[in-house]
Protein backbone atom coordinates (compact mmCIF):
# COMPACT_ATOMS: atom_id res chain seq x y z
CA UNK A 1 0.00 0.00 0.00
CA UNK A 2 1.56 3.48 -1.08
CA UNK A 3 2.64 5.83 1.97
CA UNK A 4 3.77 9.41 2.15
CA UNK A 5 7.27 9.72 1.04
CA UNK A 6 8.70 10.65 4.47
CA UNK A 7 8.54 8.05 7.06
CA UNK A 8 10.03 7.89 10.30
CA UNK A 9 9.65 6.30 13.98
CA UNK A 10 6.27 8.39 13.97
CA UNK A 11 4.73 6.73 10.51
CA UNK A 12 1.62 5.02 11.31
CA UNK A 13 1.74 1.20 10.81
CA UNK A 14 -1.30 -1.58 10.98
CA UNK A 15 -0.39 -3.11 13.88
CA UNK A 16 -0.67 0.21 16.04
CA UNK A 17 -4.40 -0.78 15.61
CA UNK A 18 -5.67 3.06 14.65
CA UNK A 19 -9.21 3.54 13.45
CA UNK A 20 -11.48 6.40 12.32
CA UNK A 21 -15.14 6.24 12.01
CA UNK A 22 -16.63 7.09 8.29
CA UNK A 23 -18.66 10.03 10.30
CA UNK A 24 -14.90 11.54 11.55
CA UNK A 25 -13.17 11.69 8.17
CA UNK A 26 -16.12 12.14 6.18
CA UNK A 27 -17.28 14.99 8.46
CA UNK A 28 -17.51 17.99 5.80
CA UNK A 29 -17.18 21.12 8.55
CA UNK A 30 -20.79 21.85 8.99
CA UNK A 31 -21.98 23.08 12.40
CA UNK A 32 -25.41 24.07 13.65
CA UNK A 33 -24.81 27.68 12.73
CA UNK A 34 -23.12 27.41 9.24
CA UNK A 35 -23.35 24.92 6.12
CA UNK A 36 -20.58 22.39 4.69
CA UNK A 37 -17.19 23.82 4.20
CA UNK A 38 -16.08 20.81 2.14
CA UNK A 39 -17.26 18.35 -0.26
CA UNK A 40 -19.09 15.08 1.46
CA UNK A 41 -16.01 12.09 0.68
CA UNK A 42 -17.23 8.60 -0.20
CA UNK A 43 -16.74 5.82 1.81
CA UNK A 44 -14.90 4.01 -0.71
CA UNK A 45 -12.73 6.66 -0.87
CA UNK A 46 -11.94 7.01 2.40
CA UNK A 47 -11.46 3.31 2.97
CA UNK A 48 -8.36 3.48 0.55
CA UNK A 49 -7.01 6.90 1.60
CA UNK A 50 -7.42 5.93 5.16
CA UNK A 51 -5.19 2.13 3.89
CA UNK A 52 -2.79 4.54 2.48
CA UNK A 53 -2.28 6.67 5.36
CA UNK A 54 -1.16 3.75 7.87
CA UNK A 55 -4.73 3.08 9.78
CA UNK A 56 -5.84 -0.55 10.59
CA UNK A 57 -9.29 0.16 10.43
CA UNK A 58 -12.67 2.08 9.83
CA UNK A 59 -16.01 2.25 11.87
CA UNK A 60 -19.31 2.92 11.19
CA UNK A 61 -22.65 3.72 11.70
CA UNK A 62 -25.29 2.65 9.95
CA UNK A 63 -26.37 5.54 8.13
CA UNK A 64 -22.56 6.70 7.35
CA UNK A 65 -22.77 3.94 4.83
CA UNK A 66 -26.12 3.30 3.77
CA UNK A 67 -28.78 6.05 3.28
CA UNK A 68 -32.13 6.01 5.43
CA UNK A 69 -33.75 6.21 2.32
CA UNK A 70 -31.80 3.36 -0.07
CA UNK A 71 -33.85 0.36 -1.76
CA UNK A 72 -32.62 -2.99 -1.17
CA UNK A 73 -30.94 -3.03 -4.19
CA UNK A 74 -29.04 0.05 -3.20
CA UNK A 75 -27.91 -1.07 0.05
CA UNK A 76 -26.81 -4.11 -1.65
CA UNK A 77 -24.70 -2.25 -4.12
CA UNK A 78 -23.21 0.23 -1.42
CA UNK A 79 -22.24 -2.88 0.78
CA UNK A 80 -20.84 -4.71 -2.44
CA UNK A 81 -18.39 -1.79 -2.92
CA UNK A 82 -17.73 -0.83 0.16
CA UNK A 83 -16.26 -4.66 1.32
CA UNK A 84 -14.25 -4.62 -2.11
CA UNK A 85 -12.67 -1.48 -1.21
CA UNK A 86 -11.77 -3.73 2.35
CA UNK A 87 -10.98 -6.36 0.13
CA UNK A 88 -8.50 -4.87 -1.81
CA UNK A 89 -6.62 -2.48 0.86
CA UNK A 90 -6.92 -4.92 3.86
CA UNK A 91 -8.70 -2.62 6.09
CA UNK A 92 -11.15 -3.96 8.73
CA UNK A 93 -14.12 -3.02 10.57
CA UNK A 94 -13.57 -3.83 14.01
CA UNK A 95 -16.70 -1.48 15.16
CA UNK A 96 -20.14 -0.63 13.98
CA UNK A 97 -22.48 1.54 16.14
CA UNK A 98 -26.49 2.79 15.21
CA UNK A 99 -27.49 6.11 15.00
CA UNK A 100 -30.44 6.56 16.88
CA UNK A 101 -30.01 10.31 17.08
CA UNK A 102 -29.86 11.80 13.42
CA UNK A 103 -33.66 11.43 12.39
CA UNK A 104 -36.23 13.39 14.12
CA UNK A 105 -38.30 10.04 15.28
CA UNK A 106 -35.70 9.60 17.54
CA UNK A 107 -36.15 13.53 19.08
CA UNK A 108 -36.92 12.07 22.48
CA UNK A 109 -34.99 9.26 22.48
CA UNK A 110 -34.78 5.55 21.30
CA UNK A 111 -34.18 3.35 23.81
CA UNK A 112 -35.76 5.60 26.66
CA UNK A 113 -38.24 7.55 24.32
CA UNK A 114 -41.59 7.40 26.20
CA UNK A 115 -43.12 5.94 23.16
CA UNK A 116 -43.39 2.18 23.05
CA UNK A 117 -43.38 2.40 19.35
CA UNK A 118 -40.11 4.37 19.15
CA UNK A 119 -38.37 1.98 21.22
CA UNK A 120 -39.43 -0.92 19.02
CA UNK A 121 -38.23 0.89 16.22
CA UNK A 122 -35.15 1.34 17.79
CA UNK A 123 -34.48 -2.30 18.55
CA UNK A 124 -35.66 -3.23 14.78
CA UNK A 125 -33.07 -0.76 13.69
CA UNK A 126 -30.00 -1.96 15.90
CA UNK A 127 -30.62 -5.51 15.14
CA UNK A 128 -30.21 -4.71 11.64
CA UNK A 129 -27.42 -2.54 11.80
CA UNK A 130 -25.36 -5.31 13.81
CA UNK A 131 -26.64 -7.64 10.91
CA UNK A 132 -24.60 -4.85 8.80
CA UNK A 133 -21.69 -4.82 11.30
CA UNK A 134 -21.26 -8.09 11.05
CA UNK A 135 -21.16 -9.11 7.62
CA UNK A 136 -18.17 -5.98 7.30
CA UNK A 137 -16.23 -8.22 10.25
CA UNK A 138 -17.23 -6.30 13.38
CA UNK A 139 -16.61 -7.51 16.94
CA UNK A 140 -17.63 -4.89 18.87
CA UNK A 141 -20.78 -2.97 19.06
CA UNK A 142 -21.15 0.29 20.09
CA UNK A 143 -23.94 2.31 22.05
CA UNK A 144 -24.19 5.96 22.05
CA UNK A 145 -27.55 7.55 23.67
CA UNK A 146 -26.82 10.73 21.95
CA UNK A 147 -30.84 11.33 22.63
CA UNK A 148 -31.43 9.31 25.19
CA UNK A 149 -31.96 12.15 28.62
CA UNK A 150 -34.30 15.05 28.90
CA UNK A 151 -34.37 18.75 28.75
CA UNK A 152 -37.50 18.95 31.86
CA UNK A 153 -37.33 16.27 34.37
CA UNK A 154 -40.91 16.53 33.93
CA UNK A 155 -41.29 14.74 30.88
CA UNK A 156 -40.31 11.08 32.07
CA UNK A 157 -40.00 9.29 35.16
CA UNK A 158 -35.75 8.40 35.39
CA UNK A 159 -36.58 4.83 37.24
CA UNK A 160 -38.45 3.49 34.46
CA UNK A 161 -35.95 4.81 31.48
CA UNK A 162 -33.57 2.86 33.22
CA UNK A 163 -35.67 -0.10 33.20
CA UNK A 164 -36.49 0.66 29.10
CA UNK A 165 -32.46 1.32 28.65
CA UNK A 166 -31.75 -2.09 30.77
CA UNK A 167 -34.42 -3.97 28.71
CA UNK A 168 -33.22 -2.81 25.39
CA UNK A 169 -29.76 -4.14 25.80
CA UNK A 170 -30.63 -7.50 27.91
CA UNK A 171 -33.07 -7.64 24.19
CA UNK A 172 -30.27 -7.17 21.82
CA UNK A 173 -27.35 -9.27 24.19
CA UNK A 174 -30.17 -12.51 23.04
CA UNK A 175 -30.31 -11.23 19.84
CA UNK A 176 -26.54 -11.24 19.69
CA UNK A 177 -26.37 -14.66 21.33
CA UNK A 178 -29.46 -15.99 18.97
CA UNK A 179 -27.71 -14.68 15.91
CA UNK A 180 -24.10 -16.28 17.07
CA UNK A 181 -22.61 -12.53 16.71
CA UNK A 182 -20.39 -12.99 19.28
CA UNK A 183 -20.45 -9.33 20.09
CA UNK A 184 -19.26 -7.17 22.95
CA UNK A 185 -21.60 -4.53 23.35
CA UNK A 186 -19.67 -1.08 24.31
CA UNK A 187 -21.57 2.28 26.50
CA UNK A 188 -20.43 5.44 25.32
CA UNK A 189 -21.34 7.74 28.49
CA UNK A 190 -21.48 11.55 27.83
CA UNK A 191 -22.96 14.33 30.29
CA UNK A 192 -24.78 16.73 27.75
CA UNK A 193 -25.45 17.98 24.31
CA UNK A 194 -27.65 17.44 21.94
CA UNK A 195 -29.80 16.45 25.52
CA UNK A 196 -30.17 19.19 28.05
CA UNK A 197 -28.99 16.01 30.18
CA UNK A 198 -28.09 12.20 28.64
CA UNK A 199 -29.23 9.77 31.21
CA UNK A 200 -25.57 7.48 31.78
CA UNK A 201 -23.24 10.50 31.75
CA UNK A 202 -20.13 9.34 33.34
CA UNK A 203 -18.12 6.14 33.18
CA UNK A 204 -19.40 5.53 36.71
CA UNK A 205 -22.90 5.70 36.07
CA UNK A 206 -22.78 3.02 32.62
CA UNK A 207 -20.29 0.45 34.55
CA UNK A 208 -23.02 0.87 37.85
CA UNK A 209 -25.59 -0.37 35.21
CA UNK A 210 -23.82 -2.94 33.12
CA UNK A 211 -23.53 -4.76 36.78
CA UNK A 212 -27.79 -5.10 36.67
CA UNK A 213 -28.14 -6.50 33.25
CA UNK A 214 -28.61 -10.24 32.34
CA UNK A 215 -25.60 -10.89 30.40
CA UNK A 216 -22.95 -7.96 32.52
CA UNK A 217 -19.88 -9.88 30.89
CA UNK A 218 -20.93 -8.99 27.22
CA UNK A 219 -21.19 -4.93 27.84
CA UNK A 220 -18.42 -2.85 28.48
CA UNK A 221 -17.37 0.45 27.78
CA UNK A 222 -16.22 3.10 25.03
CA UNK A 223 -15.32 5.88 26.91
CA UNK A 224 -14.25 9.24 25.42
CA UNK A 225 -11.73 12.04 25.87
CA UNK A 226 -13.95 14.99 25.13
CA UNK A 227 -17.17 14.19 27.19
CA UNK A 228 -15.55 13.83 30.33
CA UNK A 229 -13.49 16.39 29.79
CA UNK A 230 -16.26 18.65 29.03
CA UNK A 231 -17.69 17.41 32.59
CA UNK A 232 -14.21 18.47 34.26
CA UNK A 233 -13.23 15.34 34.63
CA UNK A 234 -9.94 13.52 34.49
CA UNK A 235 -10.32 11.19 32.06
CA UNK A 236 -7.63 8.84 32.29
CA UNK A 237 -9.29 7.99 36.16
CA UNK A 238 -12.30 6.91 34.42
CA UNK A 239 -10.29 4.47 32.06
CA UNK A 240 -8.20 3.26 34.47
CA UNK A 241 -11.68 2.44 36.77
CA UNK A 242 -12.95 0.68 33.60
CA UNK A 243 -9.69 -0.83 32.80
CA UNK A 244 -9.55 -2.30 36.35
CA UNK A 245 -12.81 -3.57 36.07
CA UNK A 246 -11.94 -5.63 32.78
CA UNK A 247 -14.42 -3.42 30.80
CA UNK A 248 -12.68 -0.94 28.58
CA UNK A 249 -14.02 -2.69 25.07
CA UNK A 250 -13.31 0.16 22.79
CA UNK A 251 -12.11 3.69 22.79
CA UNK A 252 -12.57 6.85 21.17
CA UNK A 253 -9.61 9.61 21.33
CA UNK A 254 -9.85 13.37 20.75
CA UNK A 255 -9.24 16.36 22.37
CA UNK A 256 -11.54 19.59 24.31
CA UNK A 257 -11.47 22.69 26.57
CA UNK A 258 -13.35 21.66 29.20
CA UNK A 259 -16.71 23.38 29.87
CA UNK A 260 -17.31 23.53 25.99
CA UNK A 261 -19.53 22.38 23.42
CA UNK A 262 -18.19 18.51 22.24
CA UNK A 263 -15.31 20.25 19.98
CA UNK A 264 -14.19 16.74 18.91
CA UNK A 265 -10.63 18.19 18.30
CA UNK A 266 -7.52 16.43 16.58
CA UNK A 267 -5.88 14.28 19.69
CA UNK A 268 -3.61 15.50 21.78
CA UNK A 269 -3.75 19.26 20.27
CA UNK A 270 -5.40 20.74 23.58
CA UNK A 271 -3.94 18.97 26.49
CA UNK A 272 -0.82 17.29 25.78
CA UNK A 273 -0.10 16.31 29.19
CA UNK A 274 -3.23 14.77 29.27
CA UNK A 275 -3.00 13.08 26.39
CA UNK A 276 0.28 11.89 27.72
CA UNK A 277 -0.92 9.82 30.65
CA UNK A 278 -3.93 8.35 29.00
CA UNK A 279 -1.24 7.10 26.05
CA UNK A 280 0.57 5.93 29.12
CA UNK A 281 -2.46 4.14 30.51
CA UNK A 282 -3.33 2.20 27.84
CA UNK A 283 0.65 1.30 26.76
CA UNK A 284 1.36 0.23 30.24
CA UNK A 285 -1.36 -1.84 31.24
CA UNK A 286 -0.74 -3.56 27.01
CA UNK A 287 -4.33 -2.40 26.19
CA UNK A 288 -4.65 -5.00 22.96
CA UNK A 289 -7.67 -2.78 21.88
CA UNK A 290 -8.48 -0.22 18.69
CA UNK A 291 -7.43 3.37 19.39
CA UNK A 292 -10.58 5.19 17.76
CA UNK A 293 -10.04 8.76 16.47
CA UNK A 294 -13.64 10.11 17.37
CA UNK A 295 -13.21 13.80 15.97
CA UNK A 296 -12.57 15.54 12.93
CA UNK A 297 -10.46 17.98 11.23
CA UNK A 298 -11.40 22.27 11.47
CA UNK A 299 -13.78 23.28 9.57
CA UNK A 300 -11.40 25.77 8.02
CA UNK A 301 -10.01 22.58 6.13
CA UNK A 302 -10.11 21.52 2.93
CA UNK A 303 -10.36 17.75 2.23
CA UNK A 304 -6.10 17.74 2.65
CA UNK A 305 -6.49 19.29 5.74
CA UNK A 306 -8.66 16.08 6.72
CA UNK A 307 -6.12 14.19 6.06
CA UNK A 308 -3.46 16.26 7.32
CA UNK A 309 -5.55 15.95 10.80
CA UNK A 310 -6.32 11.89 10.45
CA UNK A 311 -2.14 11.79 9.76
CA UNK A 312 -1.68 13.94 12.91
CA UNK A 313 -3.62 12.15 14.97
CA UNK A 314 -2.02 9.36 14.10
CA UNK A 315 1.04 11.26 14.53
CA UNK A 316 1.15 12.60 17.73
CA UNK A 317 0.01 9.24 19.44
CA UNK A 318 2.89 7.50 18.31
CA UNK A 319 5.16 10.78 19.72
CA UNK A 320 3.44 10.41 23.09
CA UNK A 321 3.91 6.60 23.18
CA UNK A 322 7.94 7.54 22.52
CA UNK A 323 7.69 9.72 25.79
CA UNK A 324 6.08 7.13 27.71
CA UNK A 325 9.01 4.96 26.96
CA UNK A 326 11.15 7.57 27.64
CA UNK A 327 9.76 8.38 30.89
CA UNK A 328 9.80 4.79 31.88
CA UNK A 329 13.37 4.82 31.16
CA UNK A 330 14.77 7.95 33.09
CA UNK A 331 16.41 7.22 35.95
CA UNK A 332 15.38 10.31 38.06
CA UNK A 333 11.67 9.53 37.39
CA UNK A 334 12.11 5.82 37.72
CA UNK A 335 13.94 6.64 41.66
CA UNK A 336 11.36 8.89 42.35
CA UNK A 337 9.35 6.34 41.72
CA UNK A 338 10.69 3.78 43.62
CA UNK A 339 11.28 5.53 46.65
CA UNK A 340 7.33 6.05 46.93
CA UNK A 341 7.10 2.51 45.78
CA UNK A 342 9.26 1.73 48.89
CA UNK A 343 6.63 3.58 50.97
CA UNK A 344 4.06 1.09 50.16
CA UNK A 345 2.47 2.46 46.69
CA UNK A 346 3.46 -0.89 44.76
CA UNK A 347 1.39 -3.33 43.69
CA UNK A 348 0.51 -5.70 45.78
CA UNK A 349 0.77 -3.38 49.19
CA UNK A 350 -2.97 -3.73 50.25
CA UNK A 351 -4.80 -4.56 52.73
CA UNK A 352 -6.88 -7.71 53.18
CA UNK A 353 -8.75 -8.06 56.31
CA UNK A 354 -7.98 -10.34 58.86
CA UNK A 355 -8.18 -10.87 62.41
CA UNK A 356 -4.54 -11.00 63.08
CA UNK A 357 -4.35 -8.03 60.94
CA UNK A 358 -7.07 -5.87 62.40
CA UNK A 359 -5.74 -6.43 66.09
CA UNK A 360 -1.65 -5.74 64.44
CA UNK A 361 -3.06 -2.22 62.98
CA UNK A 362 -5.12 -1.41 65.85
CA UNK A 363 -1.85 -1.77 68.20
CA UNK A 364 0.55 0.09 65.53
CA UNK A 365 2.58 2.96 66.99
CA UNK A 366 2.59 6.04 64.23
CA UNK A 367 5.60 8.52 64.25
CA UNK A 368 2.88 11.41 63.04
CA UNK A 369 5.77 13.78 63.26
CA UNK A 370 7.78 12.38 60.62
CA UNK A 371 5.44 11.19 58.73
CA UNK A 372 3.61 15.01 58.62
CA UNK A 373 7.27 16.14 57.70
CA UNK A 374 7.64 14.09 54.97
CA UNK A 375 6.91 14.78 51.47
CA UNK A 376 6.18 13.10 48.23
CA UNK A 377 7.91 15.38 45.77
CA UNK A 378 5.13 15.44 43.09
CA UNK A 379 6.61 18.65 42.14
CA UNK A 380 9.51 17.29 40.73
CA UNK A 381 7.91 14.64 39.51
CA UNK A 382 5.95 16.41 37.44
CA UNK A 383 8.10 19.26 36.50
CA UNK A 384 10.14 16.25 34.81
CA UNK A 385 7.32 14.80 33.09
CA UNK A 386 6.90 18.58 31.66
CA UNK A 387 10.62 18.02 30.51
CA UNK A 388 10.21 15.18 28.74
CA UNK A 389 7.03 16.59 26.63
CA UNK A 390 8.85 19.89 25.79
CA UNK A 391 11.68 17.49 24.29
CA UNK A 392 14.10 19.31 26.95
CA UNK A 393 15.18 15.76 28.59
Amino acid sequence: MPRSATQDAYTPRPEHHFTFGLWTVGNPGRDPFGEATRPQIGAVEIVHKLAELGAYGVNLHDNDLIPRDASPAERDKIVKDFKAALQQTGLKVPMATTNLFGDPVFRDGAFTSVDAKVRRHALQKTMRSMDLGKELGAFTYVFWGGREGTETNASKDPQEAMKWFRDALNFLCEYSIAQGYDYKFALEPKPNEPRGDIFLPTIGHALALIYTLDHPEMVGLNPEVAHDTMAGLDFSHGVAQALEAGKLFHIDLNSQKPGRYDQDHRFGSEDPKAAFFLVKLLEDSKWSGMRHFDSHAYRTEDQQGVWDFAAGSMRTYLILKEKVAQFNADTQIQGLLADLGARGSKAGARFKFSNELAKTIQNEQFDLPAMRDHGYAYERLDQLTMEILFGVR
